[in-house]
C-alpha cells in the first residue's frame, strides 16, 4: 500500500502518519463535470469512466449513486482487483479498462499528471476525451453524478434537493470523521490512546445516529439523500470487516435496531444490492493490510452481516 512520488511508485507508506493518529491525505484531482457545453468537462454520455473497487467504501458511494440515478449506460466502470499488494490497486485481466497500457491505477494517475505525488486511490472519474482524471474525491463525484449528470439519468431522483442540500452537506460532514474515517482511525492507530479516542468517538456517533434513525426513516428526514449513501457504505462493511479487522468491537451494527433497519432499507433500493460484492470487501481488507494481518488469512466468517442470506 504505497504512493506515487514524482511519478514513481513507492510500495510502502500508506499507514504512516505524522503522529499517533491516522491522518488521511487530501485528494489531488478536483475538477468538475458541468452542464455547460463550453466547460472543460461538459456532460456527455459515454465520455466519462469510473475506476472503482467493490471493496472500497469511498468508491462504493459512486457505484450506489450511479445505480440510484440509473446512469449505468451513461458512465462506464472498471473494477480493480480486491487484492492490493506491492503495486497498489491493479486492474484485472478480465476488466482492463478503456485506457491501453494501464495495468495498475498508478499508471492512470501518471497519464493525468506525469510528476504526480500522492496516494493512488479509487474512485477515479476519467475523461476519455481529454485523457485525464477529472476528480478522485468521492464526495464531489457523487454530487456530480447526482446533479451534473442528471440530464442523462434514467431515474428521476434527486439525492440532494435544493431544500435539503445544506442539511445533506451538514450530515455528510458530521458522519465523516467519527464514522467513515473513524473506523480507519481505529484500525491504523499507532498507540493505545489514539485507538481508544477513535473508538469512543465512533461508538458515540453510532449511538447518536441510531437514536436519530429511531425517529425518521433517513438521516435527513423522510427523503433518501447522498448522506444516507455515505453512511451506508461504512455500515455495510462494519460487521463483515471493521468489527474484527479494525478492532471496532464494542457492538455490531445488527445490535443497533435503527441503524440495522436503515441499512437493510437502503440495500433494497433499486440497483444497490448489485453494488455490494461482499467477498471483495472481505478479501481486500484482510489480504491487503499486511501490517494488520501479516499471514493474510481471510476469515471464513462472520456468520451474520448485512447481505448475508440469514438477513
Amino acid at each position: 500500500m504505497g504512493r506515487m512520488v514524482h511519478g514513481e511508485w513507492k510500495p510502502k507508506g500508506y499507514e504512516a502518519s505524522p503522529g499517533d493518529d491516522f491522518v488521511r491525505e487530501r485528494t489531488h484531482f478536483r475538477d468538475a463535470v458541468r452542464r455547460d457545453p463550453q466547460a472543460t468537462f461538459p456532460v456527455e454520455a459515454g465520455r466519462y469512466h469510473l475506476y472503482v473497487s467493490y471493496a472500497c467504501p469511498w468508491a462504493h458511494r459512486t457505484l450506489i449513486v450511479r445505480a440510484l440515478k440509473g446512469l449505468q449506460e451513461a458512465v462506464g466502470i472498471t473494477v480493480v482487483d480486491p487484492h492490493m499488494g506491492e503495486d497498489g490497486w491493479v486492474l484485472r485481466p478480465e476488466d482492463p479498462g478503456p485506457v491501453p497500457g494501464v495495468e495498475a491505477l498508478g499508471d492512470l494517475y501518471c497519464r493525468a499528471s506525469r510528476d504526480y505525488t500522492g496516494r493512488v486511490t479509487v474512485p477515479v472519474l476519467w475523461d476519455e476525451v481529454e485523457q485525464t482524471i477529472v476528480n478522485n474525491e468521492s464526495r464531489e463525484i457523487i454530487r456530480m453524478l447526482d446533479h451534473a449528470f442528471a440530464p442523462l439519468a434514467t431515474r428521476d431522483i434527486d439525492l440532494a434537493p435544493p431544500e435539503l442540500v445544506d442539511r445533506v452537506d451538514e450530515v455528510i460532514d458530521a458522519i465523516y470523521d467519527p464514522i467513515n474515517n473513524g473506523v480507519y482511525k481505529c484500525g491504523f492507530a499507532r498507540t493505545q490512546a489514539a485507538y481508544e479516542r477513535a473508538f469512543a468517538a465512533l461508538f458515540e456517533a453510532l449511538d447518536h445516529w441510531d437514536e436519530v434513525l429511531g425517529r425518521q426513516r433517513w438521516t435527513c428526514g423522510e427523503v433518501l439523500t447522498e448522506a444516507d449513501v455515505c453512511l451506508f457504505t461504512t455500515l455495510a462493511r462494519f460487521d463483515l470487516v471493521y468489527f474484527g479487522h479494525f478492532k471496532c468491537n464494542l457492538r455490531h451494527i445488527y445490535d443497533y435496531p435503527h441503524l440495522w433497519r436503515f441499512a437493510k432499507d437502503l440495500l433494497t433500493q433499486p440497483g444497490v444490492a448489485e453494488t455490494c460484492v461482499w467477498e471483495h470487501m472481505k478479501v481486500h481488507y484482510y489480504w491487503s493490510h499486511e501490517s494488520l494481518n501479516p499471514q493474510r488469512i481471510v476469515p471464513v466468517g462472520p456468520g451474520r452481516y448485512l447481505g448475508h442470506p440469514m438477513d
